[in-house]
């Protein structure tokens, strides 16, 4: 993947992406961070490809101009899993699956919301379980409980017996923020306090955790705007 600019005030930096299987140019603006991704066949010569996204310039800036509305999630609207944007399409189904870049759910529009949140909260139960594993394994601990919340104060919590906490919107990041996140609460479970030896603890059973974090810093407030009914 290359990196372009498109001329403006301000600038937008793009992210040019080849494909095999993209048969057209298309555009995606993440509801996450605002990237612009540009996906183009892998033969198409890149001067063509930014002349189409000059040509799509004041949609681009419409949908970064609303990064940071709320979003009421429902059928024809995108949902973020795992740092990426899928957009739910009413389908044959039973309950919310995925499909490809998209998120299929029953064509009832008035429960879309529930069974979505539903889906994210079981994925995020799922991902933070392993990724808590992981780290306990290397910090040679155990976790007790592992509770779901929908916190805007926090992204996690441990607490002195070593039951954890975290928001399931977590989900909803890159992975490698999610597991950021559980490597950050699992090195409390060794040092319950944010010192110097916490840190190093941190550093140990998860490297290259400062980019996540950083992530999280600058983002993380993104992944709230996404409203379920309730």
């Amino acid at each position: 993947m290359t990196q372009a600019v498109l001329p403006g005030d301000p600038p937008i930096e793009i992210s040019l992406r080849r494909s095999a299987r993209a048969r057209r140019v298309s555009l995606r603006v993440s509801g996450l961070d605002g990237r612009v991704t540009l996906s183009m066949p892998k033969g198409m010569d890149a001067v063509a490809a930014l002349a189409f996204a000059e040509e799509k310039s004041d949609w681009i800036r419409q949908h970064l101009a609303k990064q940071l509305q709320p979003v009421d999630v429902a059928i024809g609207e995108t949902v973020p899993l795992h740092g990426t944007d899928l957009t739910v399409v009413a389908a044959p189904v039973r309950r919310a699956q995925l499909g490809e870049d998209t998120l299929l759910v029953p064509a009832q529009p008035g429960m879309a919301a529930a069974r979505i949140k539903a889906f994210l909260k079981l994925a995020a139960r799922d991902d933070l379980t392993r990724a808590c594993a992981k780290y306990t394994a290397r910090l040679g601990r155990e976790f007790g409980r592992i509770t779901l919340r929908d916190t805007r104060s926090r992204w996690g919590s441990c607490t002195a017996a070593g039951d954890l906490m975290f928001s399931w919107r977590l989900v909803m990041a890159p992975p490698d923020v999610l597991d950021y996140v559980a490597a950050h609460e699992v090195a409390h479970l060794a040092e319950l306090n944010h010192s110097p030896a916490y840190w190093a603890v941190v550093g140990r059973i998860c490297p290259g955790y400062r980019a996540p974090r950083q992530w999280l810093r600058q983002n993380g407030q993104h992944l709230h705007r996404y409203r379920f009914g309730d």
